[in-house]
């Protein structure tokens, strides 16, 4: 039986759970463990976010949008909020890995699954990368402050120049952080719940010493001329803000390794959110009143921002050097949770045979998908080594953007044809909420780079030209429609 070029692009992963109990037959192919709580779950999420916006992107935000990166941060937070009740719906309903992916697949079709699919590859594989750039300036910050010595600039910094910036060999640190998370995550999700929750929880405690010591030196004129960056930068702020709200959607991608995933998810996926936007005020607030605005764009400021705010306001070395240690451990946990994202949406492809085979096997032993997350280690280590940060963090938000606006889309449209689906959380206000979360991820994509679009764009091409030429080939329901 043929299908014509139409309906395979439009064809729907069918949708087999209709109750709880049922929610671990819903595909076909290797299955991968439940182990991870709900409590765990939600500092997963944490962990994802709070440390990628806080400890680099104010430094690049604050430089756009001046004293009112506060609204940027409120912008962000809006959009990442109903977005994140959208996904808390279909989470629920379709406790599966692969996210957005997998939603997109199972509401939409199967060529708008492979469209999402190139925005969350994009947005995990990028936001690792740009992630562990970053942190290599904290460890840089960590060693000269305890031992007084650093790695050379040759071992730090990419070969490719960034305007006012120092360029080297290759970003050694970087590429050690991606070997190092990725190594754990084959040892098994459960021991990297565990390892990111201890993380968390000491990067929540730097971050409200940093906002108790900042609070201290808090000035109200720096936050004169308050709109003087218009709306045009504060939505670039947001923009570049939002990549740090990918911590949201890495919580879905785990839906088939928590226990209770149709309960768990909606309640990690809400608390998350709730706790990511209250640090993040809380410590731009503090940051961007306790120093001169003009000290944001500093070099130094760029490698190691909040740690030399510290610095700057106490005098001392030894406020600086505790946040730039919080910032080495905790930042740690970003990278293993987009690692995580990238690998189980990786994962979930394979299986559904949209991509190789390989990309689905799974350790007989620790039930990790070994060679999938290999691939991802190589893949971000050469991009974190080689590529420098300022190209990164926009080309992640064009892809958590799109993939929040899609969610919501699914939401709208599994309400309509799917209405008996069994749904343990709704989304609340339906159908405005999805409505006004797509509206407010358009707004924050148009004050995006004409650059991001062009790269997203190419990449686009590229991954949809391998669906037409080879995955819808290949797929799953190809096969079943075959037989």
């Amino acid at each position: 039986m043929s299908m014509s070029l139409r309906d395979q692009m439009l064809r729907k992963k069918p949708l087999q759970i209709a109750h709880p109990d049922e929610a671990d037959h819903h595909h076909s192919g290797p299955d991968l463990n439940r182990t991870i709580g709900t409590f765990q779950l939600m500092l997963f999420g944490v962990g994802g976010t709070v440390g990628t916006g806080i400890f680099f992107v104010l430094q690049e935000a604050v430089p756009d949008a001046g004293p009112a990166v506060i609204v940027a941060f409120v912008l962000a937070g809006v959009a990442a909020g109903l977005s994140a009740v959208c996904y808390a719906e279909l989470a629920s309903a379709i406790p599966v890995s692969g996210s957005t992916y997998s939603y997109a697949y199972h509401s939409l079709g199967e060529v708008f699954a492979m469209g999402i699919a190139a925005c969350v590859i994009l947005e995990y594989g990028v936001a690792g990368s740009a992630v562990a750039v970053g942190w290599s300036g904290y460890f840089n910050e960590l060693l000269d402050q305890t031992v007084g010595v650093t790695i050379p600039d040759a071992l730090s910094y990419s070969p490719i120049p960034v305007e006012g910036g120092t360029t080297g060999w290759v970003n050694l640190p970087a590429i050690v952080l991606v070997v190092l998370c990725s190594l754990l995550l084959i040892r098994g999700a459960s021991e990297s719940a565990k390892v990111n929750t201890v993380m968390v929880l000491i990067k929540l405690a730097v971050l409200v010493l940093f906002a108790v010591i900042g609070l201290t030196a808090f000035q109200a004129d720096r936050f004169e001329n308050f709109w003087a960056a218009g709306s045009a930068g504060i939505t670039a702020a947001a923009g570049t803000i939002f990549f740090s709200f990918i911590g949201l959607d890495s919580i879905s991608t785990a839906g088939e390794e928590v226990k209770d995933p149709q309960r768990a998810l909606p309640r990690a996926l809400v608390g998350a959110l709730i706790v990511v936007v209250g640090i993040y005020l809380l410590v731009a607030i503090a940051g961007v009143g306790s120093q001169p605005l003009e000290e944001f764009s500093s070099e130094e400021q760029q490698s190691a921002g909040l740690s030399v705010i510290l610095e700057n306001i106490t005098g001392s070395a030894i406020p600086g050097t505790i946040l730039a240690a919080g910032a080495v451990i905790s930042i740690f946990s970003v990278t293993l949770v987009t690692l995580y994202g990238q690998t189980r949406i990786l994962f979930a492809m394979g299986r559904d045979r949209m991509l190789p085979d390989r990309f689905a096997e799974v350790d007989s032993r620790t039930l990790t998908p070994t060679f999938n997350t290999i691939v991802v280690m190589v893949v971000v280590s050469l991009i974190a080594g080689f590529v420098p940060s300022d190209y990164l963090w926009d080309t992640v938000s064009i892809g958590t953007l799109i993939a929040f606006s899609v969610v919501a889309i699914g939401v709208i449209v599994l309400r309509r044809t799917r209405p008996d689906l069994h749904r343990p959380f709704k989304v609340p206000g339906y159908p405005v909420t999805p409505i006004l979360t797509v509206a407010a991820c358009v707004y924050v994509l148009s004050g995006l780079a004409p650059i991001t679009w062009v790269i997203f764009g190419v990449w686009l091409a590229a991954l949809m030209a391998y669906y037409f030429f080879v995955a819808r080939h290949r797929s799953r329901l190809t096969e079943e429609v075959a037989s």
